[in-house]
């Protein structure tokens, strides 16, 4: 998941040129394959058999740092990807933002889809369920006048969702929907909390990126609390049934406002529980986990808790 291309003053947001190229270069050199959005639908809904790792790339907001640093490599180099466009910037023509004439352009281009990301960009969590539907209606109005067509995939707007969120998302006729907690997409997760890895200036080295592309997916079974808004349930009881046995795995969260190693206890050989010790401090909880599997590679498994007062 990218947001920003050479913009240096957004640092956790940001992705230098420079480092971007090199991490297509590491997927190509692993001779791992980019899908576009309709192939990720087909593995996803349709439960298509595949082989081998596979490569989709998101980019959230439509910064104009997006058109005019890294739309001329994805277009010469021929990799498909997703803009998850928030219209309200667009629409006032905020200069930071892409305008319609160049969101057309990914949209008729043979690589591009473009996807939801609401009008506003705002705290969705926060809002009744009226205000929601009004401003992912409003963002409709625009995708319908400006490209005819309304997205079929969702960002949740800094990848914060909740239990009546992603109903409301559903509701609205959306297929998928994306977070912003790390993970390896399979077929078994929830189509409407996908993973992504978000890459920025301090997450998007090299060495960390070809690690990050050659993990391979925790498939699980359930995962609780299902609703990742917390209020008076802060910190959550977590409890993971994974598809198979995890004995060896580990969990890290930010409980008490910085990342450590969490504690958990066995419910069975693909059952855990994370003993969670503090209340999470800062707006977004995370847990990810990670286990070492018997090909060698790592699984990744993650989730983010929305804590609100």
């Amino acid at each position: 998941m990218y947001h920003r291309f050479e913009e240096n003053k957004y640092p956790t947001t940001n992705i230098k040129i420079y480092d971007f190229k090199k991490q297509i270069e590491a997927i190509k050199a692993a001779e791992l394959e980019f899908i576009s959005f309709d192939q990720l639908k087909k593995i996803i809904l349709n439960k298509e058999q595949y082989s081998g790792k596979k490569i989709f790339l998101t980019i959230d907001d439509a910064f104009q740092s997006f058109y005019k640093n890294a739309w001329p490599i994805l277009q010469a180099e021929q990799i498909p990807f997703i803009l998850f466009v928030n219209t309200r910037e667009v629409d006032a023509r905020n200069p930071n933002y892409m305008s319609w004439d160049q969101i057309r352009e990914i949209h008729k281009s043979k690589i591009g889809t473009i996807g939801g990301h609401s009008f506003g960009h705002e705290y969705l969590v926060e809002f009744s369920r009226e205000d929601v539907i009004k401003d992912l209606k409003k963002s409709h109005e625009n995708y319908l006048k400006e490209i005819e067509t309304i997205p079929e995939a969702f960002s949740y707007p800094f990848g914060e969702y909740s239990s009546e969120t992603k109903n409301i998302v559903k509701e609205l006729g959306y297929l998928v929907a994306f977070g912003q907690h790390s993970g390896v997409i399979h077929q078994k997760e929830d189509i409407f909390e996908l993973p992504r890895f978000p890459i920025n200036e301090d997450y998007g080295k090299i060495d960390r990126f070809i690690f990050l592309i050659n993990t391979s997916p925790l498939a699980y079974n359930f995962f609780k609390p299902e609703n990742k808004l917390l209020s008076n349930n802060n910190p959550p009881n977590i409890e993971i049934e994974f598809t198979n046995n995890v004995r060896n795995i580990n969990c890290f969260t930010n409980e008490g406002g910085q990342w450590k190693q969490s504690e958990i206890t066995l419910l069975d050989d693909n059952w855990i529980r994370v003993l969670l010790q503090k209340e999470f401090k800062s707006r977004r909880g995370k847990i990810n986990c990670t286990a070492k599997l018997k090909d060698n590679t790592w699984g990744w498994f993650g989730r983010q808790f929305v804590v609100t007062d």
